[in-house]
């Protein structure tokens, strides 16, 4: 319990306080004890962390578990940076990144090979990328030039189960896909009124009543 630090570290000033009111060779190792008490409940005040190492192993756990649950998320960057006044942008992309992390997701992403050109009128490929995005370099892709990336966008999807975010339809792939017309398989999103929607549960995400059963 959070206050019990506190709980013994005044008890223990108590016990010091007395000790040192009767001045008595005898209550030697009480005096002494009472110190060393009260300095471990004043450590434990101040990093109450030391308190429950258990705690926080269940706490990983627990976390490790929800992260089993959820789906893997590719995004189609090449559509949501449109997502906001239609104008490309990567900062459109960092935050449904952003959303999708609050969420729990680890989602990856991949660009079409004119993205530099859109954002920036230059070329810029998967590292530069991903440093701008402040994600791994293995969960950011740009398709090589002269290809289309709804193809690989679909492939990694299919290789790893995963859900896309976008709200392309992916009609023309659909005979070599057919699984992208499954409800889910596309999480669609945007803004209304300047503020980022998404379809959770397209995305599969836990809701409240499953979040707070695996808490505990």
């Amino acid at each position: 319990m959070r206050w019990m630090p506190l709980v013994l570290f005044l008890g223990a000033l108590l016990s010091f306080l007395a000790a040192y009111a009767l001045g008595r060779a005898e209550v030697t190792l009480w005096l002494t004890m009472s110190v060393l008490s009260a300095i471990a409940a004043f450590v434990l005040i101040l990093f109450p962390g030391l308190a429950a190492p258990e705690q926080r192993a269940r706490r990983r756990k627990r976390t490790r578990r929800a992260e089993r649950r959820l789906p893997p998320v590719v995004i189609d960057g090449s559509n949501v940076m449109h997502w906001k006044d239609e104008t490309p942008s990567l900062d459109t992309v960092k935050e449904v990144i952003a959303a999708l992390a609050d969420l729990g997701f680890r989602p990856g992403i991949i660009f079409d090979a004119n993205v530099g050109y859109k954002l920036e009128g230059r070329y810029l490929d998967d590292s530069h990328l991903a440093r701008r995005l402040n994600l791994p370099a293995d969960r950011t892709l740009v398709v090589p030039k002269g290809e289309p990336a709804d193809p690989t966008i679909l492939a990694a999807a299919r290789d790893m189960g995963a859900r896309i975010v976008t709200n392309d339809r992916f009609r023309e792939w659909i005979a070599e896909f057919p699984e992208i017309a499954e409800t889910g398989t596309l999480v669609r999103g945007g803004y209304v009124n300047g503020h980022l929607w998404l379809d959770e549960a397209a995305l599969g995400a836990p809701t409240d009543a499953e979040s707070s059963t695996t808490g505990g």
